[in-house]
């Protein structure tokens, strides 16, 4: 049996990480993963934790719009909050099927000083991290997490759980 998942992004990492997680969640199915450009209707940057769980939202809802035929729509936006002179980022994951949704999201890490300056200075967080570490299109690879792990997480087994823990409700239909 074929699943059909829509991410709302042509993001690489992103489409790899649903990949991977409906692989695992789903091991006696074979599974189709398209990804569209979906608007996530908050900032570029998002700077709280409820309105980059209103990107997510927003990206799985438009997904769905797009192509009601799927089986499942997902929306992963990352974010940042700042407080007490650190700012940490996240993302979180919004998966949405006909007649149950799930969300989770991903653990939190600090950001560098210089890092968060930029950001604090209208920096989109990628951008912030191509400019510090001299790199190009990081957010389309092994992201801020990569860079600041030496690899030891990348930004696809950074999402990848928050995928599988977002599906809780799906594996878990009486309960939810």
């Amino acid at each position: 049996m074929e699943i059909k998942v829509v991410v709302g992004s042509q993001n690489p990492v992103k489409i790899r990480c649903t990949q991977l997680a409906f692989q695992s969640t789903f091991p006696d199915h074979s599974i189709h993963i398209v990804g569209i450009s979906a608007p996530s209707g908050v900032s570029d940057q998002p700077m709280t934790d409820a309105e980059t769980l209103l990107g997510a939202n927003n990206r799985a809802t438009y997904c769905r719009r797009l192509h009601p035929e799927a089986d499942y729509w997902i929306g992963i936006e990352g974010g940042i909050t700042d407080s007490n002179e650190k700012m940490d980022a996240f993302a979180w994951v919004s998966i949405l099927s006909d007649k149950k949704e799930g969300q989770a999201k991903t653990a939190t890490f600090q950001l560098p000083p210089k890092i968060r300056s930029l950001v604090l200075e209208g920096m989109e967080l990628g951008e912030a991290d191509d400019l510090t570490f001299n790199r190009k299109n990081s957010k389309h690879s092994n992201g801020a997490v990569g860079i600041l792990t030496h690899d030891l997480i990348d930004r696809v087994t950074y999402y990848e759980p928050a995928v599988v823990l977002a599906l809780i409700p799906f594996l878990n239909p009486d309960l939810y």
